[in-house]
C-alpha cells in the first residue's frame, strides 16, 4: 500500500512541477517570450482559442458546430442539441471583441423559456475549466511573497538570504515556513501588469513586431488592482526604484478556472446586491509580519461576483429578473473595462453573458433607458429547435434515465419530438413568395414543413419542378419570421415539457413498456391543461397550432414506420428489394429515352431495355399509360436523377429520398397482397399462451417470427412488439 501511496505522490509532484504552478517573475517572462500569442491574450481571446481547441466542424446551413458543447469531455447528458447559429453568433461576437480591443459588450441570449440558453452557457463554462488544465490554456497570476526576519543588516532593502545562507534572485519558490506574509491578487491581474505600461508596450513590440496581434486593452492600458499597486509604490521606494528588487517579490502562480471554487468562472442569480465589494486586510492578524513600510498602508481586499470572475466568464443568470438599477454600472463596465468598488477602480478582462427570457426582454424594451443599454448589450436570439431529428437527441441523450429502468419501445422519443416541433412552426404567408412558389407555399401543412425544415423532404404531390424550386426556398422559408417579436420557435412546446411527459409516461403504472403508445396517452391529456400553457391557447390556423390534432399527425406517421418494420419482420418483402425495381426501372428507362441497348449482367450481351419491367412499374405507381402525359412523366423522372446528382456529387443516388411517393406505392402494392394475413397474425400473438392458440399453423409460425424479428432487428422486447403489432392491425388493418 504505502508503494501505491508513494507512486501517487511522486505523480502528484511530477505533474505540479511539469505544469509549471509555481514560477519567478522572470521565469514567468521567459515563459510568455517563448509563446507570445498564449501568454498575452484577453478573455475573450482565451475563450475563443477553447473553442477551437475542441474542434468544430461546418454544417450544411453553413454555421459552425463547435464540440465544446457536446460536452464527450465531461457528460454528454448535458450537451447541447443543435443552436449552430447560436454558437457561430457568440463566436462572431468574441472576434468582434477581440478586433475591438475590448470586451465592450454583455451577450445576452435571449428566448423562450427552456430554449437551452442556460445550457449553452454552461457548456462554455465547463469548456473554460478544462481548456484552464490543458497546457495550451495555462492561466497565470500573481502572490505578494514576504519573507521572514532573516536577512541581514538592512532588513527589506537586501537579498541575501540568511536562512540558506546563500543569494537569492526571488522569494516566490521559498518554502513555506520561511514566508512571513503571503499577499494574494484576489483580481488574478495579469503578471505582466507588474511591467510600466511604456515598458510593456515595448515588451510587446519586441515580442510582435509590426504585426497585428489584437492585444486587448487591459494589457495594453490596464492597471494593477488598487492594493496590488499600493504594495508596488510602496516596494518601489523602499529599494530606490529598483524594478529587479521589487519583483523579487512576486511569485507567478498557475491557476485553473473553475465555477465550483468561484475562480474565473460565476454564474450570478437575480438578487439586489451589488456584485463587488471590498474589505480592510490590513487589520488581518495574519498580515502582522509585513515589513513596516507597508503596514503603514490601508490595503483594501476586493471580493464578490465580479472580482471572482475576473480573467474568465460571468454568467448573468435570468439578468432582466433582476432591477435595472442593480446592473446600470454594466454600461460603464463594458464601455471602459472597469468598475468602481468602494474607494478604489477595479481593472476587468472578462466575458460578460447572461440569458433572459422574451417577456422580460420585450419589458425591458420599453425601459426609457433600453437605448443606452442596447448599445453595450449583443443580443442572440435561442429559439426552439425546428428540426424533430436533432429534437430527438435531446430525450436520447436522457432516455434511460427517464424510463427508470423500463424497456423503452423504439420510435418514443421520435413521437414526442416530432409533436413537439409542430406545436413550433408557424403557417407561412404565401404572398412574401415568387409567383411561381405561392401555390406550394400556401399549401404546406405542418407536417410537411417540419419534413422540410428536418431533411427538405418535399411533399409527395407537387412535381419535380416544383420539388426544385420549394428545395432552393427552405433558406428563406426559414428566415421568413426571423425579424418579427413572434418570430418561428418563440411559442410551442418546451424540452422542459416534453421530458415532464415523458418522464409521466414512464411512470404510468399500467405500462410494461415505455412506448409511444403510453407518449400519447400523456399528450392527450397535456393539451387539455389551457390555463397553464399559452402556446395552448393559440388560435389554430389552416392546420398549424392545432396541438390536439397534431397527436393524430404524430400517431400516423408512427403508425407509417411501424407498418414498415412489421412488413420487413414478415420477411415477404424487403425494402431493398423495393429500391432495387425502382433503380432497374431507373437504368431501363434512360436506355430507352436515349434509344440506347442495355448490357445484361448474366450473358454480357447487348439488348433492348425491358419494356415489360418499365409497364409494370409504371401501373403499380398509377403513372399517365399513354401520350404526351407519359412521356412528360418519364422526362421528369430522368430529371429528378439529375438534380439529385447536381446537389449531392460524388454520392450514390438515395432513391427512397428522391423518389418517396413511388416507394410507398411500391410498398403497398407489394403488402397488399398480404393484407389478409395481417388479422391472422393479430389473431396468433391475441391468444398466444391460451387455449385457442394453434402453435403447428402456418400464421402462428408467421406471426412468432414476426415478433422475433422486430426483437432482433428493431430492439423492440417480446411485449411491446406484440402490443405494436397489435396496435398497428386495429389503427390500420
Amino acid at each position: 500500500m504505502d508503494s501505491i501511496l508513494s507512486k501517487i505522490e511522486a505523480q502528484v509532484k511530477t505533474e505540479f512541477e511539469k505544469n509549471n504552478r509555481i514560477l519567478a517573475f522572470d521565469e514567468y517572462v521567459e515563459l510568455v517570450a517563448s509563446n507570445p500569442r498564449q501568454h498575452i491574450r484577453g478573455s475573450a481571446q482565451y475563450t475563443i482559442d477553447m473553442m477551437d481547441y475542441f474542434g468544430k466542424e461546418e454544417t450544411k446551413s453553413g454555421h459552425n458546430h463547435f464540440k465544446v458543447f457536446d460536452l464527450e469531455f465531461e457528460d454528454p447528458r448535458y450537451r447541447v442539441v443543435g443552436h449552430n447559429e447560436v454558437q457561430t453568433d457568440i463566436y462572431r461576437t468574441l472576434q468582434n471583441f477581440v478586433k475591438e480591443g475590448i470586451n465592450n459588450k454583455l451577450i445576452l441570449l435571449h428566448g423562450p423559456n427552456g430554449s437551452a440558453k442556460s445550457s449553452l452557457i454552461q457548456c462554455l463554462i465547463r469548456g473554460l475549466e478544462r481548456y484552464s488544465e490543458a497546457p495550451e490554456g495555462a492561466l497565470y497570476r500573481f502572490n505578494w511573497i514576504f519573507p521572514v526576519e532573516k536577512f541581514l543588516k538592512g532588513g527589506l532593502g537586501l537579498s541575501s538570504y540568511s536562512g540558506a545562507r546563500t543569494t537569492v534572485s526571488s522569494y516566490a519558490k521559498l518554502p513555506e515556513e520561511e514566508i512571513a506574509a503571503k499577499i494574494p491578487c484576489e483580481l488574478r491581474d495579469h503578471p505582466l501588469l507588474l511591467l510600466p505600461s511604456g515598458a510593456r508596450r515595448d515588451f510587446f513590440g519586441t515580442l510582435f513586431g509590426n504585426k497585428d496581434a489584437y492585444l486587448s486593452d487591459y494589457l495594453l492600458k490596464g492597471s494593477l488592482s488598487h492594493k496590488s499597486n499600493q504594495i508596488f509604490e510602496a516596494l518601489l521606494s523602499t529599494y530606490k526604484g529598483d524594478l529587479k528588487k521589487v519583483l523579487m517579490h512576486v511569485q507567478v502562480e498557475r491557476f485553473f478556472v473553475s465555477k465550483r471554487y468561484r475562480s474565473g468562472a460565476v454564474t450570478i442569480e437575480p438578487q439586489l446586491h451589488v456584485d463587488a465589494q471590498s474589505r480592510q486586510v490590513t487589520m488581518d492578524k495574519s498580515l502582522a509580519y509585513l515589513p513596516p513600510s507597508l503596514q503603514g498602508l490601508s490595503l483594501f481586499e476586493l471580493s464578490g461576483d465580479l472580482i471572482d470572475g475576473n480573467r474568465g466568464i460571468v454568467e448573468y443568470a435570468d439578468l432582466l429578473k433582476r432591477p435595472v438599477d442593480t446592473f446600470k454600472y454594466l454600461l460603464i463596465a463594458c464601455e471602459s473595462g472597469s468598475v468602481n468598488v468602494g474607494s478604489s477602480i477595479a481593472s476587468l478582462d472578462t466575458v460578460l453573458i447572461g440569458s433572459t427570457n422574451e417577456l422580460q426582454l420585450d419589458a425591458f424594451k420599453e425601459f426609457p433607458d433600453f437605448t443606452s443599454f442596447k448599445a453595450r448589450i449583443e443580443l442572440v436570439r435561442v429559439p426552439y429547435l425546428l428540426e424533430y431529428s436533432q429534437e430527438k437527441k435531446i430525450y436520447d441523450i436522457n432516455i434511460d434515465k427517464i424510463a427508470g429502468g423500463k424497456h423503452v419501445t423504439p420510435h418514443t422519443t421520435f413521437v414526442a419530438a416530432l409533436w413537439a416541433v409542430l406545436t413550433r412552426l408557424k403557417k407561412p404567408n404565401a404572398i412574401h413568395y415568387p409567383p411561381n412558389l405561392t401555390n406550394i407555399i400556401g399549401s404546406l401543412t405542418p407536417l410537411e414543413k417540419a419534413k422540410l425544415y428536418d431533411h427538405a423532404g418535399m411533399p409527395s404531390h407537387i412535381s419535380p419542378e416544383e420539388k426544385k424550386l420549394l428545395r432552393a426556398a427552405i433558406r428563406r422559408l426559414k428566415d421568413e419570421y426571423s425579424n418579427v417579436p413572434y418570430y418561428e420557435g418563440r411559442m410551442g412546446a418546451s424540452a422542459r415539457e416534453i421530458k415532464s411527459i415523458l418522464y409521466d409516461s414512464a411512470q404510468n403504472p399500467e405500462a410494461i413498456c415505455l412506448s409511444p403508445l403510453t407518449v400519447f396517452r400523456e399528450l392527450e391529456d397535456f393539451v387539455k391543461r389551457l390555463s397553464e400553457y399559452d402556446f395552448l391557447k393559440q388560435d389554430v390556423k389552416d392546420g398549424y397550432h392545432d396541438n390536439h390534432e397534431f397527436i393524430n399527425v404524430v400517431k400516423q406517421e408512427y403508425i407509417a414506420i411501424l407498418d414498415q418494420e412489421v412488413r420487413e419482420s414478415m420477411g415477404v418483402f424487403e425494402i431493398r428489394q423495393y429500391e432495387e425495381f425502382l433503380k432497374k426501372y431507373i437504368v431501363h428507362l434512360s436506355h430507352l429515352l436515349k434509344k440506347e441497348k442495355i448490357k445484361n449482367a448474366v450473358t454480357g450481351k447487348s439488348e433492348a431495355p425491358d419494356t415489360h419491367l418499365i409497364d409494370e412499374f409504371e401501373h403499380i405507381i398509377d403513372a399517365p399509360a399513354g401520350g404526351t402525359e407519359r412521356e412528360a412523366f418519364r422526362n421528369n423522372v430522368i430529371s429528378a436523377i439529375g438534380a439529385f446528382a447536381l446537389d449531392h456529387p460524388n454520392q450514390p443516388v438515395d432513391y427512397r429520398q428522391v423518389f418517396p411517393e413511388y416507394m410507398k406505392r411500391l410498398e403497398d402494392h407489394y403488402f397488399n397482397q398480404q393484407k389478409s394475413q395481417m388479422k391472422k397474425i393479430g389473431d396468433s400473438i391475441q391468444f398466444s399462451g391460451t387455449e385457442k392458440a394453434d402453435s403447428t399453423s402456418d400464421h402462428y409460425r408467421l406471426a412468432m417470427q414476426t415478433v422475433g424479428n422486430l426483437v432482433s432487428k428493431f430492439n423492440y422486447c417480446q411485449h411491446c412488439a406484440e402490443q405494436a403489432i397489435s396496435f398497428l392491425i386495429k389503427t390500420k388493418y
